[in-house]
């Protein structure tokens, strides 16, 4: 029984520590997205840099980077998994490498008689 709460405890302990990764991700995002449209608003050098910056450039790095904010916050709330493929592809590779490594084995002891 103690395995079990101890298994328990790992487990949260793990959860928590992703849900403090999102947090400081997120506060991360909200730095400095906000020093970017400051910089871009011309705030930091008076605009004699920002003013030759296309428009649309101002909304590249808050929109892609929180598209993988949101992706990340399906992660760890959500419990949404994303490497299904990955991890099929994976246990694949390490079968075929097991399988490979027996037949190598079987020659090499036919070899050697």
């Amino acid at each position: 029984m103690d395995d079990i709460n101890e298994e328990k405890y790992e487990r949260a302990k793990k959860l928590i520590k992703s849900e403090k990764e999102w947090y400081s991700h997120f506060f991360a995002y909200i730095f400095f997205c906000t020093m970017e449209q400051l910089f871009y608003a011309g705030i930091f050098d008076e605009g004699m840099f920002t003013s030759y910056i296309p428009l649309w450039v101002r909304f590249v790095t808050p929109i892609l980077w929180g598209i993988a904010l949101l992706l990340h916050w399906l992660y760890v709330f959500k419990g949404i998994r994303f490497n299904g493929f990955y991890k099929n592809w994976e246990q694949r590779k390490i079968k075929e490498y097991m399988e490979k490594e027996e037949e190598d084995y079987i020659d090499n002891r036919v070899l050697k008689e």
